[in-house]
């Protein structure tokens, strides 16, 4: 059985799961659905069409599923779709999506640290880190396991990889490659993220071989043919695949050098 403070409102048609707690001064509001084991602290906010998995925690003052700060919306059916086991910490905002794609999502076992912002449409995967006021603009796709330090800005369309960190303060207007680190002003690639490589596991063998291929990356010549390169020296393993799908899905906008 859920416990809920007298003090919090729920709408009648909202769905509540088992074991969840409820503080006073929460807001859900109808077509909502949360599972099973999450934790609303005191004044969290869950609006139309939230749809919340299991063990989720939630800090005062979290905004979950406002509609979006975009005046294309015009009031389409879209949801803010949020996993299990994330740590939500105080007033964080998350909006739900737009026709574009209909949802917002932010995967599972992430930590969104104080007064950052997910707006319309952001996809954020799994185990990432997002810092206190960082704000993701439209449409961003955060991969898994990315950290993101304090006071980030990042551009509406822009994708993050894999492994990344990414410096406080940092204006981030291009995609950002996986397994490195990006930070100064204007943002620049500072090499690979070995601290977090090696706290991930990841083998002196497997390093070594991102080492070669980001200094073919980001060496001279055309972009084609130093992919080429890296595909005939390096040869194509699970890393060298991702950073390769990663460049040709993101060619448009371009990635930080």
């Amino acid at each position: 059985m859920s416990e809920i403070s007298p003090l919090a409102f729920i709408h009648p048609e909202a769905k509540i799961g088992e074991n969840c707690q409820i503080g006073p001064f929460c807001y859900i509001d109808k077509n909502v659905v949360i599972g099973d084991n999450n934790t609303l602290m005191n004044s969290v906010t869950i609006l139309y069409g939230a749809r919340i998995g299991n063990g989720n925690t939630f800090f005062p003052g979290a905004v979950i599923s406002a509609i979006p700060q975009d005046l294309k919306f015009v009031g389409e059916e879209t949801t803010a779709e949020i996993g299990d086991n994330n740590t939500i910490r105080e007033n964080v905002t998350i909006n739900r999506g737009t026709k574009a794609k209909g949802k917002t999502v932010v995967g599972s076992g992430n930590l969104l640290m104080e007064g950052m912002h997910v707006a319309h449409d952001v996809i954020v995967g799994n185990n990432c880190i997002i810092g206190n006021g960082t704000k993701l603009a439209g449409e961003v796709i955060i991969d898994d396991k990315a950290i993101l330090s304090a006071h980030v800005l990042v551009h509406q369309f822009c994708r993050i990889g894999s492994y990344t960190m990414v410096g406080g303060a940092s204006k981030v207007n291009q995609n950002i490659l996986p397994y490195t680190m990006t930070a100064r002003e204007p943002a620049s690639y500072c090499g690979l993220n070995l601290v977090g490589l090696r706290r991930r596991g990841f083998t002196h063998e497997q390093i070594d071989l991102l080492h070669r291929t980001f200094n073919i990356i980001m060496g001279e010549g055309l972009l084609s043919e130093k992919i080429e390169r890296v595909k005939t020296t390096i040869g194509l393993t699970p890393e060298t695949e991702y950073i390769l799908e990663f460049i040709k899905d993101t060619e448009k906008r371009g990635f930080i050098r």
